[in-house]
């Protein structure tokens, strides 16, 4: 039975300079994040995300200054992409809620 979330997709943003990490959390659908990329406003490519542990994923580049857009596939294959669902100001820290849901 698919999962139903109120809301987005949120995502809590961790870590420092050349180390993110990021918390994917509200996940509708299966609820199991199978893979995750990220990529920043001057990124020209997706970049994979490696689970760090439970809803954690991380990559090693420095992303900061950069308005964040995030693409997760589920264990059921389906995809969605958050763009710009971060702004080019935030903080670690802080938690971004998107205005898109698996269902």
């Amino acid at each position: 039975v698919p999962c139903k979330r109120r809301g987005g997709v949120r995502f809590t943003l961790k870590g420092q300079s050349s180390f993110n990490m990021v918390m994917i959390t509200n996940v509708g659908g299966s609820g199991n994040v199978k893979a995750a990329w990220i990529r920043g406003s001057r990124t020209s490519t997706w970049l994979p995300m490696n689970r760090n542990w439970g809803a954690n994923w991380q990559s090693s580049i420095d992303l900061r200054n950069q308005r964040l857009s995030f693409k997760l596939t589920l264990v059921d294959g389906k995809t969605l992409e958050f763009l710009n669902v971060v702004p080019s100001t935030w903080k670690f820290g802080q938690t971004f809620a998107s205005t898109r849901q698996f269902f």
